[in-house]
């Protein structure tokens, strides 16, 4: 009987163990509290406004269950979109790609196009070698600020500015 290894199918690197020789270098990311925090408020606000669409139909206390619904329904496909986030990044000469918690693939392509809001996020539109392009987004407080920095060149670079 042979012993097997259970690695994850793309292990995190820190930038400053990764080979000079072009090998690609592997970053796991952070859970970002902006977003969490951003999606937090989406969700009360949401509720809130279908609470105040309720009430104006059905009184203040039959409104209650359905905001409660509304609420419930919100929260539970926030918890879903956070958990089908990417976990790792690996960056390569050949371009970015995005890996789940799982170690599936879920982006891969070079970089066609950035935007950049205040140094606080980041949107890169991969082009993969076949189909359709993919639109990542990546908050500041997911990554160290040195990827956060070399991804936003690496767009810049693939968008021709």
């Amino acid at each position: 009987m042979t012993r097997q290894s259970k690695t994850p199918a793309c292990p995190p690197v820190s930038l400053e163990s990764a080979t000079p020789g072009g090998a690609p270098q592997r970053i796991t990311l952070r859970r970002s509290v902006f977003m969490r925090a951003a999606s937090g408020a989406f969700v009360l606000i949401a509720t809130l406004a279908a609470y105040t669409c309720f009430t104006s139909h059905l009184g203040a206390w039959q409104a209650v269950p359905l905001t409660l619904a509304v609420w419930a329904l919100l929260m539970l496909c926030a918890v879903k979109h956070e958990h089908a986030q990417p976990v790792a990044l690996k960056i390569g000469p050949d371009g970015l790609s995005a890996w789940s918690r799982g170690g599936n693939l879920l982006a891969q392509g070079r970089i066609a196009g950035c935007s950049q809001w205040s140094g606080r996020l980041l949107v890169l539109a991969l082009m993969p070698d076949h189909g359709r392009s993919r639109t990542l987004l990546l908050a500041a407080d997911a990554l160290p600020a040195s990827v956060f920095r070399e991804l936003a060149v690496l767009g810049r670079r693939g968008a021709g500015a």
